[in-house]
């Protein structure tokens, strides 16, 4: 993929709640690395979840897109997109 250069290059989208930008066509999971710690979510033990097989096998990167679950590793990166993990927030 060439370097993004112009507004048109790039897309924003929110990462539960942080605006994050990434290069146009690149997938959710990406935007979870860009974005923080690309964790997608925790087990149902509480271990961190991360994308692995990069292909929709692992199901490992299951998260919420605009309120529907979705594998990040799927899912292209759109302007206005609303990606929240299942990764619960530290306590202060």
């Amino acid at each position: 993929m060439r370097t993004p250069r112009t507004a048109t290059d790039w897309v924003h989208c929110s990462v539960d709640g942080r605006n994050v930008r990434v290069a146009a066509g690149s997938s959710v999971a990406a935007a979870l690395a860009c974005g923080g710690d690309g964790l997608a979510r925790t087990s149902v033990s509480g271990q961190p979840r991360a994308p692995l097989c990069g292909m929709g096998i692992c199901q490992e990167c299951r998260l919420s897109v605009n309120g529907q679950m979705r594998l990040a590793c799927q899912i292209v990166c759109e302007n206005g997109m609303h990606i929240q993990t299942g990764i619960a927030a530290p306590t202060p």
